[in-house]
C-alpha cells in the first residue's frame, strides 16, 4: 500500500512543483512562434514535430535544454540526460531517433570535459550519434541544449492528443533503479544497464505505434507521472480519474521516499499511455518483457480535470479547460 497518503497533499504536492510550473510559461511564448505549413502534421504540444517527408514516411524533430541547477549539481549526469530526454521524446512519438546535435555553453574547460563525457556515454549506449552543435566557450553560465532527429511511418506515429474518452491510462516506469545521487528528483534506471537493455525498452514505443495498440502517449518528463499525464490530457482536450495506488512505485521506504516526491520525479525510463481496453494486458506485456513495470492506473473522461483517488477519497489536481499546465492552445485549438 502506498503508506502515509493524502490525495490533498500530492494534488498540492504536483500542482506547486517547479517541475509543473516552469511549464505556464510556455503557451505564451508558443502563441507568438505559431507559423502554420502544410508540411507540419503536429508541432506544439507534442514531444517531437511531425515533418511530412514524403507519402509514407514522416521526420521528427525535438530539442530539449537541462536545468542549469543540474549543470551546476553534477555536468556529467546533465550531459547524459540531454541526450536521454531527447531520446525519449522521439520514442514517445512511436519513431526511431537518428542522430543529434548540441549547443553547449561552459564557464571552463572542465564542466566542458563533463558534459560531453556524459552526452558520449548516452549516446554510444543508445547508438544515436551526435554530429554537430555549437560551443559558447567561457561564458558567465553553463548550460547545454541538445536537438535530435528522428524516422517513423506516418501510419505508426503515437501522438499526444488523441486520447478518448474510455481510454485506460496506462503507467510504464523502470524502477529498477535508484535515486541519482546529484538530483533527489531524478530516478536513474538507465546508466547501470547495458545497450542491449535500453535500446529494447526503447523500441517498444516504436512496436505499440506500428501495431496500433495505444492512443495516445507521452514519455514521462520533469512534471512527474500526474503531470505528464495533465500536459497529455490538456492537449486531448480531456480528463481523467487515476487511482494512485495504482502507479507503479519501487519499495518507497528501501529508498526513504515519500510518495508525493516518487510521483514528481522524472525517471529513467517512463512512458503515460491511453489504451482501449482490450489492448492493457499485451501493451503492459510488452514492457514487461524488458523489465518495465507497466499497469492500468485509471481511465479517461470528458470532463477536462484529472482527479486522482485514494481509499475512496479524491481531489482534483488540474481543471485543465481552465487553468491548463501549458496553455498553448485557444479553445477549440489542436495540436494539428
Amino acid at each position: 500500500m502506498v503508506k502515509d497518503c493524502s490525495t490533498d497533499t500530492v494534488a498540492r504536492a504536483v500542482r506547486e512543483y517547479e517541475g509543473v510550473t516552469r511549464k505556464r510559461v510556455i503557451g505564451e511564448m508558443v502563441r507568438s512562434l505559431r507559423i502554420e505549413s502544410p508540411d507540419v502534421v503536429a508541432s506544439f504540444g507534442e514531444d517531437a514535430a511531425v515533418i511530412r517527408h514524403n507519402a509514407e514516411d514522416a521526420l521528427l524533430l525535438a530539442a530539449d535544454g537541462i536545468w542549469s541547477k543540474l549543470m551546476e549539481a553534477d555536468p556529467f549526469w546533465a550531459g547524459y540526460c540531454a541526450v536521454l530526454v531527447n531520446v525519449h521524446d522521439i520514442a514517445a512519438m512511436g519513431g526511431r531517433p537518428v542522430a543529434m546535435v548540441d549547443i553547449l555553453s561552459v564557464t571552463n574547460d572542465e564542466i566542458r570535459d563533463e558534459v560531453t563525457r556524459g552526452m558520449v556515454t548516452a549516446s554510444t549506449q543508445f547508438g544515436v550519434p551526435i554530429v554537430g552543435g555549437h560551443l559558447h566557450p567561457e561564458t558567465p553560465y553553463s548550460v547545454v541544449d541538445v536537438a535530435i532527429l528522428g524516422t517513423a511511418r506516418m501510419d505508426q506515429l503515437i501522438f499526444s492528443d488523441t486520447a478518448e474518452e474510455g481510454d485506460r491510462v496506462v503507467a510504464a516506469i523502470d524502477l529498477d533503479g535508484r535515486v541519482h545521487p546529484s538530483c533527489s528528483f531524478n530516478w536513474d534506471s538507465v546508466t547501470m544497464k547495458s545497450a542491449e537493455e535500453v535500446r529494447a525498452q526503447i523500441r517498444v514505443m516504436e512496436d505499440l505505434g506500428r501495431e496500433h495498440l495505444v492512443t495516445a502517449g507521452k514519455d514521462i518528463s520533469n512534471p512527474g507521472v500526474i503531470g505528464t499525464l495533465g500536459m497529455l490530457l490538456e492537449v486531448s482536450g480531456k480528463g481523467a480519474v487515476i487511482d494512485l495506488e495504482a502507479i507503479p512505485r519501487p519499495d518507497l521506504a528501501a529508498f526513504g521516499l515519500p510518495f508525493e516526491q516518487w510521483v514528481r520525479m522524472y525517471p529513467g525510463m517512463g512512458f503515460i499511455l491511453t489504451v482501449k481496453e482490450e489492448n492493457v494486458e499485451e501493451v503492459c506485456r510488452r514492457f514487461t518483457d524488458v523489465g518495465i513495470a507497466a499497469a492500468p492506473i485509471g481511465e479517461v473522461d470528458g470532463t477536462g480535470r484529472l482527479t486522482i483517488r485514494y481509499l475512496g477519497r479524491e481531489t482534483q489536481v488540474f481543471d485543465l479547460d481552465h487553468n491548463g499546465i501549458m496553455q498553448i492552445f485557444a479553445e477549440g485549438e489542436a495540436c494539428r
